[in-house]
């Protein structure tokens, strides 16, 4: 049987919830021509701490397809966010901000991905 006991608090999640918070706010005004990337971006913040929460109560490979897809749509808020910062519908410096916690995020994925032996 599986290890049952529960896994330790991950601050990747901790890091996704505030990162996917600050994306969420920050295209919530987005102008109408422009919501329906405004929407990705929302469902592609909201899956990455979704998927390192469920991937954490996870083990194995299926722990790691979770990680995956955490670090996949981590990627995949950066290129919207880049998108509607370059089109001008959302604040750039405020874009950047939030880039760089996905980047953060990333990186910890990568780590939990590749952890050193």
């Amino acid at each position: 049987m599986p290890d049952a006991r529960p896994t330790p608090h991950l601050v990747a999640h901790s890091k996704a919830l505030e990162a996917a918070g600050t994306a969420i706010r920050l295209v919530m005004r987005v102008p109408t021509p422009l919501k329906s990337i405004a929407e990705q971006a929302i469902r592609a913040a909201a899956s990455v701490p979704a998927n390192l929460a469920e991937g954490a109560g996870r083990c194995g490979r299926d722990r790691h397809n979770l990680w995956r897809i955490a670090y996949a749509s981590a990627k995949e808020v950066d290129s919207h966010l880049r998108l509607l910062a370059h089109a001008g519908a959302v604040d750039g410096t405020r874009a950047a901000a939030t880039l760089a916690a996905f980047d953060e995020v990333r990186a910890m994925t990568w780590r939990l991905l590749h952890p050193r032996v």
